[in-house]
């Protein structure tokens, strides 16, 4: 199940786009008619590029920290679930013996929550396909022979 994780950007698109708020910012400062009435100051402006900085680098090792943990159980799901199919074996194994039959019970409830487990592959469910059907090849005519009807006669 992969997830669509955000990777964080690498160091030169950082510093691109750093380079980019501050070039805004001073256009800003130094052009009244950027401001546009409701666009942020230059000190706002700072103030969200500091932000996504500081805050940046949280988001990535809390997305780390995620993917590390989600390893965690699915390591923790597959270490239990081999456990389990190697004591399954086993009890299948020694449930055959008279001394430990007492564990059949136990085998077959364990082959019930296993699920189907069938060898080879699954057959399928519904019914062969027809082959279209096809003309009969046309049979060439009877070869001619001298006691044939169609013979010409011999002169």
């Amino acid at each position: 199940m992969e997830r669509n994780v955000r990777q964080p950007r690498s160091r030169a698109a950082f510093h691109r786009i750093r380079e980019f708020v501050d070039l805004a910012a001073l256009a800003v400062r130094n052009h009244e008619v950027l401001t546009r009435g409701g666009n942020f100051g230059l000190a706002q402006i700072r103030d969200r590029r500091n932000y996504a900085e500081a805050y940046g680098p949280v988001a990535d090792e809390l997305e780390a920290m995620a993917l590390f943990v989600r390893h965690s159980v699915r390591m923790a799901q597959n270490e239990a679930g081999s456990n389990a199919l190697t004591t399954y074996a086993l009890a299948k194994r020694l449930a055959k013996r008279p001394e430990s039959a007492a564990l059949a019970p136990h085998v077959e409830d364990m082959r019930i929550a296993l699920g189907a487990r069938g060898k080879g592959k699954p057959k399928k469910s519904g019914p062969k396909p027809v082959p279209p059907a096809t003309s009969p090849a046309p049979t060439p005519p009877p070869p001619v022979t001298a006691s044939s009807p169609a013979a010409p006669p011999k002169q």
